[in-house]
């Protein structure tokens, strides 16, 4: 057997995992091979979205499950020892393991972060692979981990039998809080993204605690209903008869894991206080959902059940740390024990990318003002002044502006795909209730259909917010669009929402990067892979603000009349005391006016680039810069694509590094074959379609050397080529379907080229043909 000639996944079966096993490790619970680490970014072209290609190990070495030791990275034999170590270092800082091996298996170079080793990367024979023991002794040293806390710190993980495990960057949220507690702190504070999967994460940290024997009794507090009962039904379940719902105000003591609102056990009478029939020292752990929302307020009402139970270790869970004047997390938590970004979630492609739609309108940029003494709609005289976007849906209506936010919408639906989950964040519950009558009346079609097309969806309204559940549920198809204010800002897991519309004023970071977290979920099952933002409103000028955090790199495509100018950065205005008080507290009048002209001053489609600032870019300038990032000039290219044995690897290859050709083709013309969009798009050459091609090829009349049968074969290739590109001619099982099929089996054609090896042949000759 020659080695050279070797796969790489050969090379990791017949010499690394050999080597593994010589070495004392446990391959079924301490071995994992082609461990997926992320998902792979969601790369968006016009309506298209695909994944890039996630990063994967070769092989992960653990103490236990979920407890990573050492990476190791395999490469063909053909290649140097340490050829994937440099990949396998990037990896490494990923899972945050010191142990690092890259082997083409002839042996291994170890590469040690630890700096217990006498040198940072050592050479090691086959049979010189490290034992679990030895990294071991070596990994709790490099940690600092106590005999006393090892009990806690190696607790085993919750599993249910499906193999699903914690990823990457959940696994470190544990790890790290558990550590924390073991090391006798008494307070943590986790950062998560929505969508990342905070609840599930703390889920695990109380089974491991709980397990341990270390926390006995858990107190879980959010302050949403729908919150709690998600919790309790889905990442809770396993907890069984041990847990229990704390509902009107009654305690049950002889539970272990409480779930409770914050309003269930306190309130401002003494009498509302349940908590109080808990004795201070009950609860080992409390663990504060939504953290940012109020509880960690020094005059929240809130904060006197966490004050009420101050033995106990208390860990808060936020995808937004509140940081004001006024409230801190990080006062009262300390710093993160761990972050975990919307832009890394993105990047890894667990979290959704998005594009932002901003569209001015004439009246919201230049203003409105009324003639002397006018009168509103229900005879209140308006105040004369300019009222300006700052005042539409708060103290002024102009009902014609409702009618065209809710036909822009509708258009933008109607154009994509109608029955797309939509959250339209209005003003306040009375612009909710004026945008679900526009958007029925834009769509009398899909509300004869089902009357639950559009529906509100706020706190005062119980029809509407018994169709919550719906909403969020991707096997319910209606309702399709829910207008509201507050109550859908946070705590919805809306997989399926794929449009955000923001007509509401947003000024807070915080209640910003709540809102874009309704669309951030994935859910391929149904099509869910990005979502749309469209803003009437400018709260997408937070993108600009330096505590943005989020990331999408997508291709802007023009449309009639839409600007391609990026709009400069601006400040946005807080409230009058530079918090978000202005946004809730409206004014109780209001000024409803109608038969004015509104109309649409502009609309630019635009992106959040890599360092999370708004950006547009076209296609082809996006195509441009990926692909000279890997082929600097035509010839690179060129010379890449003549010496690929299989042109459709190419291909692939500049897919996985965000190379959309659906969209490519869409723009230049669909009869053109992937080496001549690139040639075009990249370098400015003059494309050929593929029938010109075909037919500069049959024009030199090249296949006379061949039998008759074998140049009808390939005269039927040429065809195929024209019609569908290269990936279906390098395949062989071309040769099952028509017309082949009809002029004999698979076997019968290739023997009429003289045997596989010629028919191989002929292929290459006929691509050198192609692409001369």
């Amino acid at each position: 057997m020659d080695k050279k000639k070797l796969t790489e996944r050969d090379i990791c079966t017949k010499y690394i995992l050999p080597a593994i096993k010589q070495a004392g490790w446990d391959i079924h619970s301490q071995v994992r091979e082609e461990v997926s680490l992320t998902a792979g970014r969601v790369i968006v072209r016009g309506q298209m979205g695909v994944r890039s290609k996630g990063k994967r190990a070769d092989f992960v070495l653990y103490h236990k499950p979920n407890q990573p030791l050492a990476i190791i990275e395999a490469k063909k034999n053909t290649l140097p020892i340490a050829a994937g170590m440099q990949q396998a270092l990037g990896y490494s800082d990923l899972l945050e393991v010191p142990f690092i091996f890259s082997s083409n298996g002839d042996g291994f170079i170890f590469h040690d972060k630890t700096g217990l080793s006498a040198t940072v990367e050592t050479e090691l024979s086959l049979d010189q692979f490290p034992s679990h023991q030895e990294l071991w002794d070596k990994y709790q040293q490099w940690k600092g981990y106590q005999p006393q806390t090892l009990a806690i710190i190696t607790q085993d993980y919750y599993e249910d039998g499906s193999g699903k495990s914690p990823r990457y960057y959940q696994a470190h949220a544990i790890n790290k809080t558990i550590e924390a507690i073991a090391k006798g702190e008494e307070r943590a504070l986790l950062v998560m993204a929505t969508g990342t999967g905070k609840t599930y994460t703390a889920f695990q940290i109380i089974w491991r605690l709980w397990k341990a024997g270390v926390k006995k009794r858990i107190l879980f507090l959010a302050d949403r209903n729908i919150l709690v009962d998600q919790t309790k039904t889905n990442d809770f379940k396993p907890f069984g008869s041990a847990m229990t719902k704390i509902t009107g105000r009654k305690v049950d003591t002889s539970y272990e894991i409480f779930l409770s609102l914050y309003q269930a056990i306190t309130g401002p009478e003494e009498s509302q206080k349940a908590y109080k029939s808990f004795s201070p020292d009950f609860f080992d752990l409390i663990v504060i959902d939504e953290c940012h929302r109020g509880s960690a307020a020094e005059d929240s009402a809130w904060r006197e059940i966490l004050d009420y139970f101050s033995n106990a270790t208390h860990i808060g869970l936020t995808a937004t740390p509140k940081e004001t004047d006024e409230v801190s997390n990080t006062t009262y938590f300390g710093d993160p024990v761990y972050s975990y970004s919307l832009k890394q979630g993105i990047e890894d492609g667990f979290l959704a990318p998005y594009k932002v739609v901003r569209i001015d309108l004439d009246k919201d940029l230049q203003g409105w003002r009324p003639t002397k003494g006018q009168y509103d709609k229900n005879g209140e005289l308006i105040e004369d002044r300019i009222y300006n976007q700052q005042d539409f849906d708060r103290t002024l209506v102009i009902e014609e502006r409702t009618q065209l936010v809710a036909k822009i919408i509708s258009v933008h639906l109607k154009a994509t795909d109608p029955m797309a989950k939509t959250i339209v964040f209005c003003q306040d519950i009375d612009h909710a209730n004026r945008m679900r009558q526009a958007l029925i009346n834009e769509n009398p079609e899909q509300v004869a259909k089902n009357r639950k097309y559009v529906m509100k969806i706020t706190g005062d309204d119980a029809e509407g917010k018994a169709e919550l559940d719906n909403f969020i549920d991707p096997e319910q198809p209606y309702p399709v669009i829910a207008t509201t204010s507050e109550l859908m800002s946070t705590g919805v897991d809306a997989k399926t929402c794929k449009l955000i519309v923001l007509d509401q004023r947003i000024k807070s970071m915080t209640k910003f990067k709540q809102v874009i977290g309704r669309g951030t979920r994935i859910d391929e099952d149904y099509g869910k892979l990005w979502f749309t933002i469209m803003d009437f409103k400018k709260a997408t000028e937070l993108f600009a603000d330096p505590g943005f955090d989020g990331e999408a790199e997508v291709i802007y495509q023009p449309g009639g009349g839409e600007s391609t100018v990026q709009p400069e950065e601006t400040d946005y205005p807080k409230g009058k005391d530079g918090n978000d008080d202005d946004e809730v507290n409206d004014p109780a009048t209001k000024y409803i006016v109608k038969g004015i002209s509104v109309s649409v001053l502009s609309e630019r489609v635009q992106y959040i680039g890599s360092d999370g600032k708004l950006i547009t870019e076209s296609l082809k300038d996006y195509t441009r810069k990926t692909v000279k990032q890997e082929y600097a000039t035509l010839n690179d290219f060129i010379r890449k694509w003549n010496s690929a044995d299989q042109k459709q690897a190419v291909i692939q290859e500049l897919e996985e590094q965000g190379v959309i050709w659906d969209a490519l083709e869409d723009e230049v013309g669909k009869d053109y074959g992937a080496f001549d969009l690139i040639c075009h798009i990249v370098y400015g050459q003059p494309p050929l379609t593929r029938k010109e091609r075909v037919d500069n090829v049959r024009k030199r009349d090249l296949f006379t050397k061949y039998g008759e049968q074998a140049q009808k074969v390939l005269n039927a290739l040429l065809e195929k080529y024209a019609d569908e590109g290269i990936a279906p001619i390098e395949n062989v099982a071309v040769l099952k379907v028509q017309p082949f099929s009809e002029m004999g089996r698979p076997t019968e054609l290739i023997k009429g080229f003289g045997g596989k090896a010629q028919y191989q042949q002929a292929i290459k000759e006929l691509e050198q043909l192609l692409y001369r």
